[in-house]
C-alpha cells in the first residue's frame, strides 16, 4: 500500500473513536510526562502504556470498539511490556551511540515489536523484538515514506506548540498500524 492509502484509511478508521484515542493518548502523556522526573518510573510505566495503546490502535484499525480503560490492558503484560521498552530504549540507544542514523534504522527495525507482541501475548519481549526485525526487512524505507508524507502535520504541531500532536499522533500511529496489518 502506498502512504496516501494507508493515511486514507487510517483517517477512516478514526471516524467515531477521536475523542477516545485522543483522550487516551492525552492521558498516557501526561503519566509518562509527570514519571520523567523519576526515570525509574517512567522506565517501569511507559512499556504497559504503549502496549496497551498499541492495543487501542489494533482494535480501531481492526473494526473493533475501544474505551478509554483499554489504555491500561499493557498492564495483563506487565513484565513482556516491561523488557520490551526496555530492550527497545537500549538497543535504539545503542545504535545510536554510533551515529543518528544507525538509531533511527533501528527504531524503524523494533517499530513493529508492540503490535506482534500484542497479537501474540504468550511471546517473549525479545522474540517480539527480533520478530519485528524479520517483518521491518525490506519494508523500513516503506515506514519512512510514509512517516515523511506527515510532514505538514508535524510542521502545523510545530505552529500550535504541539497542541495538536494530540490528534497528529494517534493518526500517524493508527497509519503505522494500517502498515502493520499490510506488511504481516
Amino acid at each position: 500500500m502506498k502512504a496516501r492509502d494507508l493515511r486514507k484509511a487510517a483517517w477512516g478508521k478514526l471516524s467515531g473513536n477521536w475523542a477516545t484515542i485522543v483522550i487516551a493518548y492525552l492521558l498516557m502523556s501526561l503519566i509518562i510526562g509527570a514519571l520523567c522526573a523519576t526515570f525509574v518510573g517512567e522506565l517501569i510505566i511507559a512499556g504497559p502504556l504503549v502496549l496497551g495503546f498499541s492495543m487501542m490502535i489494533l482494535n480501531i484499525v481492526r473494526g473493533n470498539k475501544i474505551a478509554i480503560e483499554n489504555l491500561f490492558d499493557g498492564f495483563k503484560n506487565f513484565v513482556q511490556a516491561l523488557i520490551l521498552y526496555l530492550l527497545n530504549t537500549v538497543f535504539i540507544a545503542l545504535w545510536s551511540l554510533l551515529f543518528v542514523i544507525p538509531g533511527i534504522i533501528a527504531s524503524y527495525r523494533y517499530s513493529m515489536s508492540y503490535y506482534i507482541l500484542n497479537d501474540n501475548p504468550n511471546m517473549s519481549a525479545d522474540e517480539a523484538r527480533k520478530a519485528s526485525i524479520e517483518m521491518m526487512k525490506g519494508h523500513k524505507w516503506q515506514l519512512f515514506c510514509l512517516h515523511l508524507s506527515f510532514i505538514g502535520w508535524i510542521l502545523l504541531c510545530l505552529l500550535t506548540f504541539g497542541i495538536l500532536s494530540f490528534w497528529v499522533e494517534p493518526y500517524i500511529e493508527t497509519a503505522n498500524a494500517e502498515f502493520y496489518e499490510s506488511i504481516k
